[in-house]
C-alpha cells in the first residue's frame, strides 16, 4: 500500500490496513496469542487430520507402555526389590528387566513423538495457508525426513546428557579422589545447576530445529543453524512462548488424566497405595488400563498443541527475520501466482 511520509503510515491512512489471513494466522509478525490461537485453529479445522496422528501415536506408545509396566509388575519384580534376603544376582536380574523395559518404553514413545512431530509440521504449514491436507499427503510429505529428524532428536538428547555429564564430572572426580563427602556433593550439585541452565539454553536455541529440518528439508547440522539463527536476539521470547505453550498443554492434561487416574485408584480396590502394595495382582493390570486411557486422551489433544506453536514460532521468526510473510501470500494465491510452497519453500 501506499506509504505517507517519512515517518511511515499517514495520519489519513488510519494504520496499515489488515494482514491477510489466507490460513489460520495473519501473514505477519505474530503475538504470543496469535500463536496459541493459531495452534488451536489448526486443530480445530484440521481435527480428522491431526486427531487421527495424535490419537494412533498416542494409543500405540500408551499400549506398550502399559505391557512393558503391567509385565514388570507381574513377573514379581516388585517383590524381589522388597525382599531383604533377596541375593545380589537377583536384585540385578530384577534391575536389568525395569532398564530394558524402560529403554525400549523410551525408544517407542521417541519414535512415536518422530512420526507425529513430522506429521503435525506438515499439517500445519499447510494450515497457515489455508490449504486442506490429508493423511496420506501429510505422510508423502513428511516421510523422505523421518531418519534425519530421529537423528536430529537423538543428537539434541545425547548434547543435553553430554552437559549433565560435564556439569557432574568434577564433584565426581573430587568424591572419587577421596575429597571431603560435603565438598564432592556441593560440587555436584552446584554443576548439576549449571549444566541445566546450559542445556535449557541450548534447548531453546535449537527449539525450531524440528521445523527448519521438515519444511526447509535441510539436513541435522543445517537445520541446528539455521534454528540458532532464527532464535538469536529472541531467546527469552521462544522461551517465554514455548513454557507457556507447555504449561497450557500440562494444565489440559491433568485435567483430563487426574479424574481417570481417581478412577483407576478406586477400580484397583485400595486407592493408590494399594495398587502400589499389590504388585503384579489384577489391581495393576486395572490401574494401568484405566489411568492409561485418561494419559491417551490427554496426549491426544496437546500434543498438536505444543508441535503447532513450534511450528508457528518458526515460521514468526522468519516473517520477522526474512520477510517471509510476502513469499506466503504469493503462495497462497493472494499476490497473484506464486510458486506452490509451503512455509519452508
Amino acid at each position: 500500500g501506499p506509504v505517507g511520509g517519512p515517518g511511515g503510515w499517514g495520519h489519513g491512512w488510519g494504520g496499515p490496513p489488515p494482514a491477510a489471513k489466507p490460513g489460520v494466522i495473519p501473514l505477519r509478525p505474530l503475538g504470543v496469542g496469535e500463536i496459541l490461537d493459531g495452534a488451536v485453529s489448526t486443530m480445530r479445522t484440521y481435527w480428522r487430520t491431526i486427531l487421527g496422528i495424535s490419537l494412533t501415536v498416542a494409543v500405540i506408545t500408551e499400549v506398550i507402555g502399559v505391557l512393558v509396566q503391567g509385565l514388570a509388575l507381574d513377573s514379581g519384580n516388585t517383590a524381589i526389590l522388597e525382599d531383604p534376603d533377596a541375593t545380589l544376582s537377583e536384585l540385578t536380574g530384577v534391575l536389568g528387566d525395569l532398564m530394558l523395559g524402560s529403554v525400549v518404553l523410551y525408544v517407542i514413545v521417541l519414535l512415536g513423538t518422530v512420526a507425529a512431530t513430522a506429521l503435525l509440521t506438515t499439517v500445519t504449514s499447510r494450515a497457515v495457508l489455508g490449504r486442506p491436507v490429508t493423511l496420506g499427503e501429510a505422510w508423502r510429505d513428511a516421510r523422505p525426513q523421518l531418519l534425519r529428524l530421529l537423528g536430529l532428536m537423538c543428537l539434541l538428547l545425547l548434547i543435553t546428557a553430554a552437559v549433565v555429564t560435564v556439569g557432574a564430572l568434577p564433584g565426581l572426580l573430587v568424591g572419587l579422589a577421596g575429597g571431603g563427602g560435603g565438598a564432592a556433593i556441593a560440587l555436584t550439585v552446584l554443576g548439576l545447576l549449571g549444566a541445566a541452565v546450559v542445556a535449557v539454553w541450548l534447548m531453546v536455541r535449537f527449539s525450531l530445529s524440528s521445523a527448519a529440518l521438515m519444511l526447509e528439508k535441510q539436513g541435522i547440522v543445517k537445520a541446528l543453524s539455521r534454528s540458532a539463527k532464527l532464535v538469536r536476539g529472541a531467546w527469552w521470547r521462544v522461551f517465554g512462548i514455548q513454557v507457556l505453550a507447555a504449561l497450557l498443554s500440562g494444565l489440559v492434561a491433568s485435567i483430563i488424566v487426574i479424574p481417570f487416574t481417581l478412577i483407576a485408584s478406586a477400580f484397583s480396590g485400595d486407592g493408590v497405595t494399594g495398587f502400589l502394595e499389590s504388585a503384579g495382582g489384577n489391581f495393576g493390570w486395572t490401574f494401568l488400563i484405566i489411568s492409561g486411557i485418561g494419559s491417551v486422551i490427554g496426549r491426544t489433544i496437546t500434543f498438536p498443541i505444543t508441535a503447532g506453536v513450534t511450528v508457528l514460532l518458526y515460521i514468526d521468526q522468519r516473517i520477522r527475520r526474512e520477510a517471509l510473510d510476502l513469499d506466503l501470500a504469493r503462495a497462497a494465491g493472494l499476490h497473484g501466482p506464486g510458486p506452490d510452497a509451503t512455509p519452508g519453500g
